[in-house]
């Protein structure tokens, strides 16, 4: 190792990311990580442009503490923009154009695809994600359903479960995916519970507020995904789910079943749980049955093969899991937790790494990254 190629080059280094737009304090830590990296890497695979090497590792380590930083200040600024309990004060604009864009003259899927693109602010790709559809098939029912209202008087607004189904996406879109929309969602499904008396729209505002209250231990401070099971309970926002229950009560109360009524009923009992080992899922497992009856659709089947696997064991899990389309979204991934369970841990590994190359979105592959390199210490050990 050359330690004196490498102090040379150390002020070249420095001054590249400077003018590239790094602040000095950050280019130099990310250029001391370069240099530690080079210590570590050189002697075995001498780089043909050790500067260009240099420029290249600090400039990534630099963007990583960047995303890294932007990313806990989020965590930090979305502290004050937790949506408050109660009633909201008044219904504004958007709740109507939710309604508008949810045309009789649509069918339900094209209206929520429309509403979520053109009010929603979801991306094609996004929608596409959520309908379990390619991308370009999304972009033409859009394109139709545009074609459609081109033209038409809205005067007749659309009906309140296309709205909640709208809603709904564009909540899980904001909880877990690009853009952050979950408090918008909920204040519009506020507003939605304060001028309908509906069990359904009692249903899914109940489950936005048990899963929002989650929300500050699903992620490290890192940015890495926490699974459930391993979430500190002691984060969740203990308010939020108390306001949860109590409107999922009132609502179950009116038996006037409705999918997202046994949706919420789900979420109320992994938050009732104390620890995940307390965690009642032989109810779940029912509520999952309640569910399927009320819905076609494969994504819950799915969740309840996760759920048969910890109530009566993963090879139930399993068998529950071989009756389902193994192209659905994330299907590799609760085999790979499945086969895990079962003690099969070369599967599981292998499972986890395919699950990683299909996942959405970049925290969950990283996250079933993670996974698959854990079971693989363990396996080299």
């Amino acid at each position: 190792m050359n330690e004196i190629l490498l102090r040379s080059l150390t002020p070249s280094v420095l001054g590249i990311l400077v003018r590239r737009g790094a602040d000095f304090a950050a280019a130099e830590d990310a250029v001391q990580d370069a240099l530690v990296e080079a210590v570590r890497v050189w002697p075995a695979d001498p780089p043909r442009d050790p500067k260009g090497w240099l420029i290249t590792v600090a400039w990534r380590r630099f963007l990583d503490a960047t995303r890294a930083d932007t990313a806990r200040r989020r965590r930090e600024d979305l502290l004050d923009e937790e949506p408050a309990p109660g009633p909201a004060p008044a219904v504004d604009d958007t709740l109507q154009l939710y309604f508008l864009c949810a045309h009789p003259s649509l069918t339900p899927s094209s209206a929520v695809a429309l509403t979520l693109r053109a009010v929603g602010g979801l991306t094609t790709r996004q929608i596409a994600q959520a309908y379990l559809v390619p991308e370009a098939t999304m972009a033409q029912r859009i394109s139709r359903a545009k074609r459609t209202v081109s033209g038409v008087r809205f005067d007749r607004p659309g009906d309140v479960a296309t709205v909640l189904r709208v809603l709904y996406l564009v909540f899980n879109e904001g909880y877990s995916g690009d853009v952050d929309l979950a408090a918008e969602a909920i204040r519009l499904t506020r507003q939605l519970a304060a001028a309908i008396d509906h069990p359904e729209v009692a249903g899914l505002l109940a489950l936005m507020l048990l899963h929002h209250a989650r929300r500050a231990a699903r992620t490290a401070s890192d940015g890495s995904l926490v699974s459930l099971a391993e979430q500190d309970r002691g984060r969740w926002d203990t308010r939020a789910i108390a306001e949860g229950v109590a409107i999922l009560q009132a609502a179950l109360a009116r038996d006037r079943p409705g999918e997202f009524q046994a949706q919420a009923a789900i979420a109320a009992l992994h938050a009732d749980a104390p620890t995940a080992e307390e965690t009642d899922w032989v109810q779940i497992v029912e509520w999952y049955d309640e569910l399927a009856g009320l819905t076609d659709n494969p994504v819950v089947r799915l969740n309840r093969a996760v759920a048969v696997g910890e109530a009566d064991g993963p090879r139930a899990g399993l068998a529950a899991l071989a009756a389902l389309d193994d192209s659905l979204p994330r299907h590799t991934a609760v085999a790979a937790y499945l086969h895990e369970r079962d003690g099969d841990l070369p599967t599981a590994a292998r499972l986890y790494v395919e699950a990683a190359r299909k996942a959405p979105n970049l925290a969950e592959r990283d996250h079933l990254t993670r996974q698959a390199a854990r079971l693989n210490a363990r396996l080299s050990r």
